[in-house]
């Protein structure tokens, strides 16, 4: 695990001391992603930085790595679980290896397989290997994209690519210099709650997609989409079920034991549900010894911490909790905004900040269960096709009419939103698990442009399901593997762990569990009464009887009511010491905030906590990134009391 940086000149004999001395400095914003060690390597026409946090061959697996007589030259970010089998075939067919590690079996591929080494490799990875006599660059993220990277073009025609998009600002030369604010970007971010790949709130800066490889020749960057996930869904017979069950306990089961590859001890999260249950309870099997933990708060509804510690006492782990206080949750934004690169509007990452930190004292890497709602149907919004199935029987004028008779109803009233939703197309209705402002709802943004839309996002993808076939809930799946889940979920893991150092390994996001999980029929995903049928099925023989149909809460944040209490005036503050005029309306935003809080007092269902939350993170990054006022003090890597 580690912290990137990569340049590579358009011409021959371009890199300089300059040069080298600019991707050095730049390093030490990855200083947390690798604290044990800090390298770099260059040529003539390129440089790479590299930071390692080390956990399989830490004493000989240094990067940037040389292979092939120094032909080839690799910085690698993240883990291969199957590279022993990898290196036992490579063996056969005649390659060496200098290593006992995973990054050698991934240039060593390249060399024996060319680009197809991406379609071989079981794990999470965002890769650069430069090939000296080709002049070529060859470089590809995971199929998920649980490891980061962005990537920039220079004033001097120069490409550079690293894992935290703030070293990139760094090379640039500041948020000017990286094309300010990204108007289409900040318009999409308020309605997802995070900016959607490629793109970041940086006109200058963009991501490497999920599942995507690519070549730089010449200063020519150009990508390829690897992989490309299908559903290939057929009815299920009743005899069959059973085997259906134990194929999901078996791969699962596989999964976490490659997952515990590592020299160093492998805690896991558990917030108390059945994916983390799960996960851990696997992983004892691997790992008597296993430590858990978890986060909550002292309010009443907003923790998981007791139902956490049952599971732990159920399944046999020691266990050890963190309770955060409205105090501590509001003097990290801006360290965990820093951290983000980013905004992301999600409360969750907060706590997970702080379960993180809290981890690191304990161990280098910890498993959690983040996926396998996206894989196997866990979120009770893809129930909504069997809740809204009698709209699809109406005519469309019929239809329509009660879209409008929705908006004559007061906010909050029950029925409003189903039938709203009910009235217009899948399509133009889903678009990932956020949705915090529809396009309507964007008055308090200057700059907003009326043409963009979600609709913008997910129209490609909504193209691809609707020719493959797939039902409304598979395309809704399908939909979330591009937006949500990489978007928010991957984002906020990847980064508030490895803000401690810590790396973060997710078994259910594994191909070989994808492959599994995509044949299960809509009927075994969701149901009218639960959700992740068949996964609970096949969790029978896993997890305490207790878990199997526990409510789902994850790391629930009361932000609904803080907002109106504890961190009202934070907020307020906030909100009048933005700089922000140039894009939203604050006396809008400041007539939100008081209304939420008069909402919450007179006890309404009215809430605006997440437009709010939505808004506010937004206002911290702009203060940190591009106006620089907000200065937070990024403190020490955490190491660990024990391995």
């Amino acid at each position: 695990m580690c912290g990137l940086l990569a340049y590579f000149s358009t011409d021959a004999e371009r890199v300089t001391d300059t040069t080298v001395a600019a991707v050095r400095g730049a390093q030490h914003c990855l200083r947390h992603r690798g604290p044990d060690e800090n390298e770099a390597w260059w040529d003539e026409r390129a440089v790479f930085g590299f930071n390692r946090l080390s956990f399989i061959d830490i004493e000989h697996s240094h990067q940037p790595m040389p292979y092939a007589d120094g032909r080839y030259r690799i910085v690698f970010n993240g883990e291969i679980y199957n590279y022993l089998e990898l290196r036992e075939e490579l063996t056969a067919a005649g390659a060496t290896f200098a290593t006992e590690g995973d990054t050698e079996a991934i240039v060593a591929g390249y060399h024996q397989w060319g680009e197809d080494v991406v379609h071989r490799l079981r794990g999470m990875f965002a890769f650069l290997i430069w090939d000296t006599q080709e002049n070529k660059v060859f470089g590809a993220r995971d199929p998920f994209g649980i490891k980061p990277l962005f990537t920039a073009r220079l004033a001097d025609g120069a490409l550079v690519f690293s894992s935290e998009k703030k070293a990139l600002l760094e090379m640039l030369g500041g948020s000017t210099a990286a094309g300010g604010v990204d108007g289409a970007s900040l318009q999409h971010y308020l309605t997802l709650q995070y900016v959607p790949e490629p793109a970041t709130l940086h006109r200058g800066i963009r991501r490497i997609e999920s599942g995507t490889s690519f070549t730089v020749v010449d200063g020519e960057l150009r990508t390829e989409r690897y992989f490309h996930p299908t559903f290939p869904v057929r009815p299920v017979a009743t005899d069959e079920q059973q085997a259906l069950y134990d194929r999901i306990a078996d791969v699962l089961d596989d999964s976490v034991r490659m997952h515990m590859r590592a020299d160093v001890t492998v805690g896991s999260f558990l917030s108390g549900g059945i994916d983390s249950t799960a996960i851990a309870a696997l992983a004892k099997r691997y790992n008597p010894d296993l430590m858990t933990f978890t986060v909550g708060f002292g309010r009443e509804g907003f923790s998981e911490i007791d139902v956490a510690a049952e599971s732990a006492a159920a399944i046999g782990v020691e266990h050890i909790t963190k309770v955060v206080t409205p105090e501590e949750f509001a003097d990290s934004i801006p360290l965990v905004v820093w951290y983000l690169d980013d905004p992301v509007a999600d409360p969750a990452l907060v706590p997970l900040y702080f379960v993180a930190r809290e981890a690191r004292k304990h161990v280098k890497v910890v498993l959690s269960g983040e996926g396998a709602d996206e894989l196997f149907g866990g979120y009770n919004i893809y129930r909504e096709p069997l809740s809204l199935a009698a709209f699809d029987k109406l005519p469309g004028g019929l239809r329509r009419a009660l879209g409008t008779l929705s908006t004559k109803l007061p906010d909050g009233m029950r029925g409003k939103d189903l039938l709203r939703r009910g009235a217009i197309p899948l399509e133009q209705r889903y678009y990932g698990n956020a949705r915090i402002f529809r396009d309507e709802e964007l008055t308090f943004l200057e700059r907003r442009d009326p043409d963009l839309s979600h609709v913008a996002v997910t129209r490609a993808l909504y193209e691809r399901t609707r020719a493959a076939g797939y039902d409304d809930v598979t395309a809704m799946q399908y939909v979330d593997l591009f937006t949500w889940l990489r978007g928010d979920i991957l984002v906020k893991a990847d980064k508030m762990t490895m803000a401690n150092s810590l790396e973060l390994r997710v078994p259910f996001l594994d191909p070989e569990v994808f492959r599994v999980a995509s044949t299960i029929p809509v009927d075994q995903r969701v149901t009218k009464e639960t959700t992740k049928y068949a996964l609970r099925r096949a969790l029978e023989q896993i997890v305490p009887p207790h878990v199997l149909n526990r409510r789902k809460l994850g790391f629930p944040v009361p932000t609904r009511h803080w907002l109106a209490e504890d961190l009202h005036d934070w907020a307020r503050q906030v909100v009048e010491e933005s700089q922000t005029d140039e894009w939203l309306d604050k006396r809008q935003v400041l007539a939100m905030l008081a209304a939420h809080r008069q909402n919450q007092r007179a006890g309404s269902p009215v809430d605006y906590s997440r437009k709010l939350w939505t808004l506010l993170v937004f206002m911290v990054w702009h203060g940190v990134f591009v106006e620089e006022r907000i200065k937070p003090v990024i403190p020490e890597t955490v190491y660990p009391v024990r391995l």
